[in-house]
């Protein structure tokens, strides 16, 4: 089959790779009808998430058809479609049980490995490394799914793949970013990002019953999305002090929550962003955290703190002097994605939302390496890729 392969920083190839096969009872086969690139793809596309080998499949944003499943997989049958969530979760452990899915204590193979970085391992992801299992991607023809008896999601009929592919991730994942701010009515809420993951974040906001949404971000064709579609109110983060200018919005007092939908790779454009650009092309900060650190300085005191942005290791000049004495509170992880795909499935077909406002590029995935150049540099007012295998 062909499938999108790492080959080292800034070079991915679309490559003739074996078939996969079905492993274990729990297991499936999907062939892939729509796959996506996630801006958590450009820090493996750039190098800076480590344990990546030559010829891994890439991606996690994927969904399709079943073709093939193990003896014990009964949820599913061969023709439906499905959306596969990027987390792997077996379904029967503590976290699992506690609706806590991407902290599964099963679905990491190399869990050895992310403990002696974390302490602890997080869930399997699909296509992102060996330190979350190393498990092949869903950028290519077909994919095997474990623990497919709770990881393939059946979608009905009527919907197209454009509305629910992101069920996959950046749907629930700016959902809970939302849902992490613990928003009451007439709250302000700040969100750093205008990708996808910021987009679908001020939607959400707002339907947990925010007042304000103000948006940040560099990108004129995002903050354009994000006002037309998003309904927020926008900041061009090189033409304004954003800090001075959220206490002139918010009478003083700052955002209610801020969210971080940024991550390790965030811009800046002071002498703290430079020295950050440095260290971590030098290889001695693993993680940009720019935005991070302006959010918290920003948030209100007794705000909440959001992080929905990817991070991989450890982070230079952290405020935790602003965060403790402002009594902030943080909230973050890596998306439950089996507990909103219902909810959220359902506020599609409710007609609340149209997720596939966020696509603006539509492509072969032969084309993958040109999809990933135009994504990174967000040339030709590109916010988010689709392909097609």
């Amino acid at each position: 089959m062909k499938a999108v392969c790492w080959h080292g920083a800034t070079d991915v190839r679309v490559d003739t790779v074996p078939d996969p096969k079905i492993l274990n009872p729990r297991d499936a086969i999907v062939k892939i009808t729509s796959t996506a690139i996630c801006g958590s793809d450009l820090h493996l596309f750039n190098g800076y998430i480590p344990t990546m080998e030559k010829g891994d499949i890439l991606g996690h944003e994927f969904m399709g058809e079943v073709v093939e499943l193990g003896s014990a997989v009964n949820n599913v049958k061969v023709g439906d479609r499905v959306v596969v969530p990027f987390t792997i979760a077996c379904g029967n452990c503590f976290f699992c049980n506690t609706d806590l899915w991407s902290l599964c204590d099963n679905s990491n193979p190399n869990g050895w490995l992310a403990e002696k970085i974390m302490g602890h391992s997080p869930s399997g992801l699909f296509g992102y490394s060996h330190i979350f299992g190393g498990y092949a991607g869903g950028q290519a023809e077909y994919a095997r799914v474990p623990f497919a008896d709770v990881g393939l999601f059946k979608i009905p009929d009527g919907l197209t793949d454009d509305q629910v592919l992101f069920l996959t991730d950046i749907f629930p994942t700016g959902y809970m970013a939302a849902e992490n701010c613990h928003i009451k009515p007439g709250d302000i809420v700040a969100v750093w990002g205008c990708g996808p993951v910021g987009q679908f974040a001020i939607r959400s906001a707002f339907m947990f019953g925010a007042e304000r949404v103000i948006a940040i971000d560099r990108v004129p064709e995002r903050l354009q999305m994000a006002k037309e579609y998003g309904k927020a109110e926008v900041l061009n983060y090189e033409e304004v002090d954003v800090g001075e200018v959220l206490k002139e919005m918010t009478g003083g007092r700052g955002p209610d929550a801020v969210i971080d939908a940024v991550g390790l790779e965030a811009h800046g454009n002071d002498l703290m962003g430079l020295y950050d650009r440095v260290k971590q092309e030098l290889r001695l900060e693993p993680d940009r955290p720019t935005a991070l650190r302006n959010a918290i300085v920003a948030c209100g005191k007794g705000g909440h703190v959001s992080v929905a942005g990817a991070y991989g290791g450890f982070l230079d000049k952290f405020p935790m002097g602003a965060a403790m004495n402002k009594a902030l509170t943080f909230k973050m992880g890596q998306t439950h994605v089996h507990r909103y795909l219902r909810p959220l499935l359902e506020r599609i077909q409710n007609g609340e939302i149209d997720p596939s406002f966020i696509i603006t590029h539509r492509l072969p995935l032969e084309q993958a390496p040109h999809a990933y150049e135009i994504f990174k540099h967000k040339k030709d007012n590109c916010i988010k890729v689709v392909l097609k295998p």
